[in-house]
């Protein structure tokens, strides 16, 4: 069985991040159809208070969209979390420049989270079953690699910062639920882009 290890990264591990998770672990394991991919989600923050549980705000978020809080624990980001993912999915840009610093030899496998959906779009489509396909570049982790290959071909660049998503510490109780919303549309592409096979998703 194939696994596809996702790490998804923010500052605080609080609100984003946990959001993108269990929405993306929720989206996964609905579209489990063969059995033939397992996903593990999680997530972890840059300057992560480790051990927290889900803040009540997010937690109501995450439920009202489709996904399940408990159990949750927040983390901190290390070198560890990415060496030992597939795919990384920062929320904004430094959370992406957070991980390759961290582990250089990862930087094709870190995405911001919209970057991400944008390159999947862009890039090479599989040829029709029956043309002969590199095992390399099917299924979730050929998803991954087409996307990285992608990477740097717009014709026009992208304004910096377009893809990040705010943080909605300073008000949350009033930013949090746009700020989900666009989590969840980002989420839905990403799960899309992964899910030739059937997954089944859960937190490692």
């Amino acid at each position: 069985m194939t696994v596809c290890r996702i790490l998804v990264v923010c500052t605080g591990n609080r609100y984003r991040s946990p959001i993108a998770e269990r929405l993306l672990a929720a989206r996964l394991a609905a579209a489990s159809a063969t059995g033939t991919v397992a996903f593990t989600v999680g997530s972890a923050g840059t300057g992560a208070r480790p051990g927290a549980g889900l803040d009540p705000l997010t937690a109501a978020v995450v439920t009202e969209l489709g996904g399940t809080p408990d159990g949750f624990v927040s983390r901190r980001l290390t070198t560890d979390l990415i060496a030992g993912a597939d795919l990384v999915l920062g929320l904004a840009r430094q959370h992406r420049e957070a991980a390759v610093r961290l582990c250089p030899t990862a930087l094709r496998r870190c995405f911001v989270l919209e970057e991400f959906v944008r390159l999947s779009r862009a890039a090479p489509a599989v040829p029709e079953p029956g043309a002969p396909v590199p095992i390399s570049m099917l299924g979730p982790l050929g998803a991954v690699r087409r996307a990285a290959s992608a990477r740097g071909r717009e014709a026009v660049p992208l304004c910096p910062g377009a893809e990040d998503v705010l943080d909605p510490e300073p008000q949350p109780d009033r930013l949090l639920e746009d700020c989900a919303a666009r989590i969840a549309r980002a989420v839905d592409a990403v799960a899309a882009a992964l899910t030739a096979e059937a997954p089944v998703a859960v937190r490692f």
